[in-house]
């Protein structure tokens, strides 16, 4: 499972913009611990149980470095400044807000529907593909691809609404 979970965590920090400070397998291995820290006698009832778990696990440490990046004193509120006179690559966007308010709009989608919830954390956060994370939460890919369709629908009209 580990292979496993590398692959879909490069997978994912993949999708991220350039520039990031952890790696597909600082991110496993983070969220290997979060999950052994927090339950001492781990049983997984399945490989879903164990994908959820590590998903919601992926999510918070990316939530919580995306917070440490906007708080003040690591220089949250600084204007970032690109310097013409030097030839270097442009840093890569701060993503840190728009990634806040999307962990928002998913705490608040999640009460609405758990289930739909746990399929945006599995496709977005580790990664998974349709087939993949309707296999985890034992629904049809029909029922995923609704699922996605839909959530990614109402989490975009959260993060970025019309004005």
């Amino acid at each position: 499972m580990y292979e496993e979970l590398r692959h879909l965590a490069a997978k994912k920090m993949a999708m991220e913009p350039a520039g990031q400070t952890i790696n597909a397998t600082a991110l496993v291995h983070e969220a290997y611990l979060r999950i052994a820290k927090t339950e001492e006698d781990v049983r997984w009832d399945n490989r879903g149980h164990f994908y959820i778990a590590a998903a919601e696990a992926m999510r918070r440490i990316l939530i919580d470095r995306a917070r440490r990046n906007k708080a003040i004193r690591h220089g949250g509120e600084w204007q970032r400044t690109e310097l013409d006179s030097i030839n270097a690559p442009a840093a890569a966007p701060d993503k840190s807000d728009e990634l806040l308010a999307l962990d928002d709009a998913l705490r608040e989608f999640s009460k609405l529907d758990e289930r739909k919830g746990r399929l945006v954390k599995l496709r977005y956060f580790v990664g998974l593909t349709s087939t993949e994370a309707a296999e985890v939460l034992g629904i049809s890919k029909a029922t995923a691809d609704r699922d996605w369709a839909y959530a990614r629908a109402w989490l975009h009209s959260k993060v970025r609404p019309e004005k």
